[in-house]
């Protein structure tokens, strides 16, 4: 999927805009909730520190986030027969109901990150730590190479808690402990299940903020969804993903929207599981949210639009990524392009542990200050 954003096409994001280490390593006494926010109504443009973002909210808004915990979903492997093979590194995206895997195979970088390569061959055999195997049956969907189906010999939650790390891509300086990459929200899942790629929306958030929000009568309403692995160099629309959508915050969002209340979504993965629980029985704009769970192939465009989410808050997208669909979904193709002309020219930070980027709906009279706040 191409994605066509007029006046985006030749936005060029500066490599130094790559934030390489989370926000609490930038300097003595810094928090995660040391970041900038960008705030878009419409066309307009103004400039926060992340934690203005309960002044930004009202009572009675709900925010929706993301329970999924993250994995150390990157092991190191061998591919071939023993003894010595191509050495890889294996991101285990997402398990199937039939008990295999998608994954995908990179090769290791000196540096500690990785770098694409060809997917496969079939019935190829990658050795892992602590005598486990992965069995290649063929790509996840046909003509691409980049994610395939794997059957996994062994314990993989065992597997990846003893053996494995964060995915890590180029951009970032080093690596990480897990722990930076588990947001406030993340809950264990009783299947030993979670996100390969960090749900990355809610890492500015700490409990202090949380509290703050509450006490100024914004509901937090949970949910899941499991990301995969991101296609990080070639910017594809996401493969389907697992989601549950509780009957409790279904019933909180349909009452915040019947009391004029807004919901804003804390990340894509929520805009992408409210909208697939949405979509059964309904039909146009305005359809209720729902309870739901199982697998979404949703992509959000345009086209399609949203019908229960009225705000988004979200990390900055590469131009090309296909993510930008739903951010012009949500917000509108002149407020996109006014957002990110003035997050370069701003200087803000890029990719999960950069600034964010809250789209609200426009409102008649409302005015914004224009000041420009470090977070």
């Amino acid at each position: 999927m191409s994605v066509v954003v007029d006046g985006l096409e030749g936005l060029r994001v500066p490599e130094e805009l790559s934030a390489r280490v989370p926000a609490e390593q930038r300097g003595p006494g810094r928090g995660r909730d040391d970041v900038r926010l960008l705030v878009s109504r419409g066309e307009a443009v103004s400039h926060h520190a992340f934690r203005e973002l309960p002044a930004l909210l009202r009572a009675g808004d709900v925010l929706v986030v993301n329970t999924s915990p993250t994995l150390a979903a990157a092991v190191d492997g061998r591919l071939g027969p023993e003894p010595g093979g191509e050495p890889v590194v294996v991101h285990f995206s997402t398990r199937g109901d039939d008990g295999r895997w998608a994954v995908e195979l990179r090769s290791p970088e000196p540096s500690g990150s990785t770098r694409p390569r060809a997917g496969g061959p079939a019935g190829a055999v990658v050795r892992l730590p602590g005598g486990g195997r992965l069995a290649l049956a063929g790509p996840l969907t046909p003509g691409s190479g980049r994610l395939w189906w794997a059957r996994a010999y062994g314990d993989v939650p065992g597997l990846l808690g003893r053996y494995g790390r964060p995915i890590r891509y180029g951009y970032t300086e080093r690596d990480q402990p897990l722990s930076a990459y588990q947001t406030v929200f993340a809950r264990p899942s009783p299947d030993g299940g979670g996100s390969a790629e960090m749900p990355s929306a809610g890492r500015p958030f700490t409990a202090g903020l949380v509290a703050e929000l509450a006490a100024r009568g914004v509901w937090i309403a949970p949910l899941s969804l499991h990301t995969g692995v991101a296609s990080a160099e070639a910017h594809e629309p996401p493969y389907p993903e697992r989601f549950e959508v509780p009957a409790a915050t279904a019933a909180l969002v349909n009452a915040a929207r019947a009391t004029g209340g807004r919901v804003i979504a804390v990340g894509t993965t929520v805009v992408r599981a409210l909208e697939s629980a949405a979509v059964a029985g309904s039909a146009g704009a305005g359809a209720s949210a729902r309870a739901g769970r199982g697998w979404t192939d949703l992509v959000v465009t345009p086209a399609r639009g949203v019908r229960v989410v009225d705000g988004l808050l979200t990390g900055l997208h590469e131009p090309e990524a296909s993510h930008l669909l739903m951010l012009e979904a949500v917000a509108g193709r002149a407020a996109l392009r006014s957002a990110y002309a003035a997050a370069v020219r701003d200087r803000y930070l890029w990719h999960e542990f950069g600034d964010v980027h809250l789209l609200l709906p426009e409102e008649e009279g409302h005015h914004v200050r224009c000041g420009s706040n470090s977070g």
